[in-house]
């Protein structure tokens, strides 16, 4: 169940089943899901000549060459496709589809194509984003999750969530159960359309059947919104909390004095080896492997400059070319762990991380206290001091809404505007806290490691604390070891009692790099078992906050 892989074969079918020089077009979503697996080099060995969009209406006209289309089924795609086949720009089309086309859609597309310039019309199911092996999202992060209220879905938001779910079900030729979180009405209604689509599309969904059937889990963001609001410690969660992950792209036009060649930096783990042997690696041990790999290249040039630290590697990188031509790949690196390395000492992130992880894991009579201090300082950011209220709001806001309100004021007395305190109400609002009954359905009963893990090997990169584990990795656990009780994950049809082999994990809401890592360690130390996490969208801190921000909105 590699979702990169099988995204990858969709498109090298697409290319190698079209000899000869070749466009490639695309729409607005086919673009975002071809740029996360395949390269423009790789495409131009294949003899794909150009790449457009479908929405460029000035193409050239090259009656000599063929067209490969990939597109979504959208009204809007399907419309273009239609116009370009009346007026065609090239000698012969090959179209592939990312979902199921209707009949009707087909029909228009044959009545169009009256200079029978179409050879092939397939549907191949890529209508989602592989973004790890183990990790896909929908891309919906502009999208309006809900209806007219927390517990209704917005109509054309959940027909793309249903469309984007079933074409992963597809791509991975997955018939599963069904299991949803009892308390979401929002993954209640989702489980029950997926269970109707599976049953009225019965013929696609005729795969293999196995002894233990596959699962499809679907959770709720609401159920768990403290961790997309910790500081992340694993690489990869880490460069998206702090910078942004874009669609596999890092912006660092924002450092001073960087190189032209490194104001946008590509994250691929497979176009990448170092990036795909240390993405999951915590800080401290990133920036170890880093060291070695400048001291490997020392050794074999007998260079003794002395290196300790991160800034130490970022000045020998910026002084010996040569490395960098040799190290290639690594020099970015270099570059990104030194950023991430400046921002959490000029945020002081290991003080605010260390708060964030007692107040997500464990009860301690000195957190108001703690929490008070810190809003206090001026070396904490804004954000960092505004997530603490809110993580203090989840432990002890149901029974004390006095002390967060103080806190809120608190805030307001340190320059923090009272507009964006208005987020601590909105997430109340969203977290129905007002409604927890009990600590089983809130978002904190999660098992957690108390123990502190101190990084070492590197300065600058020590004493962070991974306390925390997500309610994701901890409900799988439960799954498999046949303790996920029936009557708060309910199954949409019948029920299993055998361990699956296959689970599929969708988040209404989004999911996190930082959960996608768990599941990644989940996979390697669980034989057997093979697991997948996706969701509506990716989460940082601030993408999570505008989202709370739109669903107190409704």
């Amino acid at each position: 169940m590699d979702i990169v892989k099988i995204s990858q074969t969709y498109v090298q079918k697409m290319i190698n089943n079209t000899p000869g020089m070749k466009v490639l077009l695309l729409d607005d979503f086919t673009t975002l899901y071809i740029s996360a697996i395949a390269t423009q080099s790789n495409l131009l060995s294949k003899e794909v000549f150009l790449i457009d969009k479908i929405e460029n209406t000035s193409r050239e006209r090259m009656k000599h060459l063929k067209c490969i289309c990939f597109l979504r089924p959208s009204a809007k795609s399907v419309q273009l496709m239609i116009d370009e086949l009346r007026n065609p720009n090239y000698g012969s089309y090959y179209l592939y589809f990312s979902n199921i086309l209707s009949k009707s859609q087909i029909e228009r597309m044959a009545e169009a194509d009256q200079q029978e310039t179409v050879r092939e019309l397939q549907e191949f199911y890529g209508d989602f984003c592989a973004v790890n092996s183990n990790f896909y999202s929908l891309n919906l992060q502009s999208y309006q999750i809900y209806g007219d209220s927390l517990n209704t879905w917005n109509n054309d938001t959940f027909k793309r969530t249903v469309e984007g779910l079933r074409a992963v079900l597809l791509a991975l030729k997955k018939r599963p159960m069904i299991r949803y979180e009892k308390n979401s009405a929002l993954g209640k209604r989702l489980a029950s359309e997926i269970n109707y689509q599976i049953q009225q599309e019965s013929q696609l969904f005729d795969f293999r059947r196995y002894d233990t059937p596959p699962i499809l889990l679907i959770l709720d963001r609401k159920n768990d919104p403290v961790t997309p609001l910790l500081n992340q410690w694993t690489y990869q969660a880490m460069v998206h909390e702090l910078i942004g992950i874009n669609n596999g792209r890092v912006d660092l036009s924002r450092i001073s004095d960087i190189k032209p060649d490194l104001k946008e930096i590509v994250l691929s783990a497979d176009q990448d080896i170092f990036f795909k042997n240390n993405m999951y690696l915590n800080f401290g041990d990133l920036g170890v492997n880093i060291k070695n790999y400048v001291n490997e290249f020392q050794n074999r040039h007998h260079n003794s400059v002395n290196i300790e630290s991160i800034n130490d590697m970022k000045k020998f990188v910026e002084e010996y070319p040569e490395f960098k031509k040799l190290s290639g790949n690594v020099s970015k690196h270099v570059t990104l762990v030194s950023e991430l390395s400046r921002l959490v000492s000029k945020d002081s992130l290991l003080e605010v991380s260390e708060l964030e992880q007692n107040l997500a894991c464990v009860n301690n009579s000195n957190d108001l206290k703690e929490v008070q201090n810190l809003i206090k300082r001026g070396n904490i950011t804004d954000e960092s001091k505004i997530k603490l209220v809110l993580l203090y709001t989840i432990r002890y806001g149901s029974q004390n809404r006095n002390e967060v309100n103080a806190l809120k004021n608190l805030l307001i007395q340190n320059g923090i505007s009272e507009d964006r305190t208005k987020i601590i109400d909105q997430f109340i609002r969203y977290v129905e806290l007002d409604q927890r009954q009990n600590e089983e359905t809130t978002a904190i009963n999660t098992i957690f490691d108390k123990g502190k893990n101190v990084f070492k090997g590197l300065k600058g990169v020590e004493n962070v604390y991974t306390q925390h584990t997500s309610k994701v990795a901890d409900t799988i656990q439960s799954l498999l070891k046949g303790k996920l009780r029936d009557q708060l994950y309910p199954y949409i049809e019948g029920s299993i009692r055998d361990r699956p082999q296959d689970i599929i994990i969708f988040m209404i809401g989004g999911a996190t790099y930082g959960e996608a890592r768990d599941i990644a360690q989940l996979n390697e130390e669980i034989p057997n078992v093979r697991i997948i996490l996706g969701g509506t969208s990716i989460h940082n801190t601030q993408s999570f906050l505008d989202f709370v921000k739109n669903a107190a909105s409704v």
